[in-house]
């Protein structure tokens, strides 16, 4: 288990200090994949950075199967390095070396012997899908075989956590998939605890089971994926969560006629709810006629989930929607006010 304890990080530049990360705790069990999110300056790749010690936290500590390691020597951090280990955007493959010797790289500077290595970096090659890429250099592979390489090296010390630092934000989105999908592969093959540093929905959507909100280098809101994405509390996650609601703003700054409108979302929350033809129902027994502004399906951790923007003519014909909806199993439905900016 993984606790982060009331950690904070200042840098000290001649404009005076900047707070990065204020006061964070965070809890990560065992086997868990983990998403850490945030628009960017929030102080996510300081905070992962912070988990191995890279960047050493101002305040707080670092707590691995309860063990400080905020407070570890040099030397003995090495060794946990080798059990917490990265994956970055930029790959960090040696150039000069083939997929081969970039993998063996880590085992070698732990003083295993050649054979040894080699037959444990091509078994990894052969997890990750390029065991026939051995001998191929990175400028002959593509980004996700690169990312793959990546991501064998980085399990060559059979570490117990995998820290991936936006390691698909360079990745077209099929490869961004293909990425994820062996990312979660691993940890249900391997048992590794993953920590995903992202700005992407779509990754932690895909594979995270529970996930964190930074904003300003604080936590503003953290739980499980499905919790948070179907209601979402601060304007950081609102933001994250629900972009289609700038549109909303664009109406009310341009549209005089529409401003006067009011707007519901409503939130579903497994499979049946997500495709139940809820607009059709709410004109056929309420006579509310509404129009769709907005609509996205998708699956959250498994779970089919999914929201929709409706547009009604006034203040009654909204709080009627909402109490027929409220009748619906699995549907949360809400007046939007707070838009975002």
């Amino acid at each position: 288990m993984i606790e982060l304890k009331n950690i904070s990080k200042t840098y000290k530049t001649e404009g005076g200090n900047v707070d990065a990360l204020k006061n964070i705790s965070i809890t990560i069990e065992d086997g868990e994949i983990f998403g850490i999110i945030g628009m960017s300056g929030a102080g996510k790749s300081t905070l992962v950075r912070t988990i191995n010690m890279l960047e050493k936290p101002t305040s707080g500590q670092v707590l691995i199967d309860e063990d400080d390691i905020s407070s570890l020597s040099e030397k003995k951090l090495r060794k946990i390095r080798q059990s917490v280990t990265m994956i970055f955007q930029g790959f960090n493959l040696l150039l000069q070396r083939n997929c081969l010797k970039n993998v063996c790289f880590p085992l070698e500077l732990q003083g295993i012997k050649k054979a040894e290595a080699e037959k444990k970096a091509l078994e990894l090659l052969e997890l990750v899908g390029l065991k026939d890429k051995a001998l191929s250099y990175p400028s002959q592979l593509s980004g996700g075989q690169q990312q793959r390489v990546a991501i064998a090296r980085a399990l060559a010390t059979n570490p117990k956590v995998l820290l991936c630092d936006e390691a698909t934000s360079a990745l077209d989105p099929k490869t961004t998939y293909a990425i994820l999908d062996l990312i979660r592969d691993i940890n249900n093959k391997l048992g590794i605890t993953v920590i995903v540093i992202t700005h992407q929905m779509n990754v932690v959507e895909n594979i995270c089971s529970k996930v964190a909100i930074l904003d300003g280098g604080e936590v503003v809101e953290s739980g499980k994926v499905q919790d948070i994405f179907s209601c979402p509390k601060s304007n950081a996650a609102k933001h994250l969560v629900y972009p289609e609601s700038e549109s909303l703003t664009e109406v009310h700054s341009q549209d005089e006629e529409r401003s006067q409108k009011k707007f519901l979302r409503l939130v579903f929350n497994g499979h049946e709810a997500a495709v139940r033809p809820i607009v059709a129902e709410l004109a056929v027994k309420t006579g509310i006629m509404a129009n769709i502004v907005f609509a996205s399906t998708k699956r959250i951790d498994g779970n089919g989930s999914g929201s929709m923007i409706l547009e009604l003519a006034s203040q009654e014909e909204a709080e009627n929607a909402i109490k027929f909806i409220e009748t619906i199993p699995d549907v949360l439905a809400q007046e939007i006010t707070d838009y975002v900016q």
